[in-house]
């Protein structure tokens, strides 16, 4: 006789849920990018992470796994799990960024190098963008920019701002540029939860990104490399003179209750 067939084991993502190695990950992930855990320590061993999160050893596994292919940590075997230097880790993967700028008081020389990585990438995105943009990504570029024209709040502001750098982005049709979206996503974010209590901010810069738009309409990519170049900088130069904490809305401060006093772009 045939001895009876074994069941299959199940494949280990159907047998984790996605959810719980999201919430080990952000955790975990939290805690080494704001020093809690600091570069060199040791993560507590499999059995006490498993203790302290509720879950089970795959679980845990899988977010190490995932810190270590972002480059925050290292595994060997018989020696742990180790926090690596910062200059390992993939600083614009979106949620490495994400951590890093979790804090309520973003890091000031943190913002400022996020910048100039804008500043690398998004001028010379603008002039592709102003060879390589098809009709309809002009358009998109310009309601995006209607939008920020006509935004009255700082929810709707964010969005259009964002709306309009994506747009560029997108707009050079290389995918190597376009898979920064994620990162330049990010660090805007950064930088709203900064410029949100700057009064003129984003009302000042708003010429700006109506140059650039026009700029890559017309074609002209010297021009819509300019213009961005000016975006970046006149945001470089306000973070660089801004005093750090959490955005305000006292009187004298742009947002009230939700408002802006002017429009405003970062």
């Amino acid at each position: 006789m045939k001895s009876p067939a074994k069941p299959r084991p199940k494949p280990v993502s159907k047998l984790i849920k996605p959810g719980r190695i999201q919430a080990v990950l952000r955790t975990l992930g939290s805690e080494i990018a704001q020093d809690l855990i600091p570069v060199g320590a040791t993560l507590p061993p499999e059995h006490d992470l498993e203790s302290r999160f509720g879950v089970g050893r795959g679980v845990v596994r899988e977010a190490i796994k995932t810190l270590a292919a972002k480059g925050l940590v290292s595994v060997r075997p018989r020696h742990g799990t180790h926090v690596r230097p910062r200059g390992d880790w993939s600083l614009l993967d979106r949620d490495v960024l994400s951590w890093l700028i979790s804090k309520e008081e973003p890091n000031r020389d943190l913002l400022l190098a996020l910048q100039e990585v804008r500043l690398i990438i998004e001028p010379a995105a603008a002039a592709l963008a102003a060879e390589r943009a098809t009709a309809k990504d002009r358009k998109r570029i310009m309601t995006a920019l209607a939008a920020m024209e006509a935004s009255h709040d700082v929810p709707t502001a964010i969005i259009a701002d964002k709306a309009f750098h994506l747009a560029i982005i997108d707009a050079t049709h290389n995918p190597v540029l376009q898979g920064f979206r994620g990162a330049i996503d990010t660090i805007l974010s950064a930088v709203f939860m900064v410029a949100t209590g700057s009064p003129g901010w984003f009302h000042e810069n708003l010429p700006n990104h109506a140059i650039a738009a026009r700029a890559i309409g017309e074609g002209n990519a010297e021009k819509a490399r300019a213009a961005m170049q000016q975006v970046l900088g006149y945001t470089q130069f306000k973070l660089s003179k801004k005093k750090y904490g959490r955005a305000r809305t006292s009187s004298g401060k742009q947002a009230v209750n939700g408002k802006l006093r002017k429009k405003r772009v970062a």
